[in-house]
């Protein structure tokens, strides 16, 4: 996902932001999540989140709650998602 951190004024901010993110998903929905893109840029960042699962459906629920969950929980961000399930 592709996230703008519109009320970040320097890299260290958005690192927290983007810190804080990483380590809520990853708590409460078991996912691997890395910052992938836009490290030097201080309100862009590009995090890719990764899971597993026995069949599609699985994969997009746990996908769809996560998307749910930051829409909540961050709404200061401005997000572009993009999947991809193989």
């Amino acid at each position: 996902m592709k996230i703008h951190i519109h009320d970040s004024g320097s890299l260290k901010e958005k690192r927290m932001v983007v810190r804080s993110l990483k380590e809520k998903l990853r708590s409460k929905f078991n996912v691997s999540v890395s910052e992938v893109d836009n490290q030097d840029l201080w309100q862009m960042a590009t995090v890719a989140v990764v899971t597993v699962g026995p069949d599609k459906k699985h994969v997009e629920n746990v996908l769809q709650n996560i998307l749910n969950f930051v829409y909540e929980n961050f709404p200061e961000l401005y997000i572009d998602v993009s999947k991809e399930i193989f």
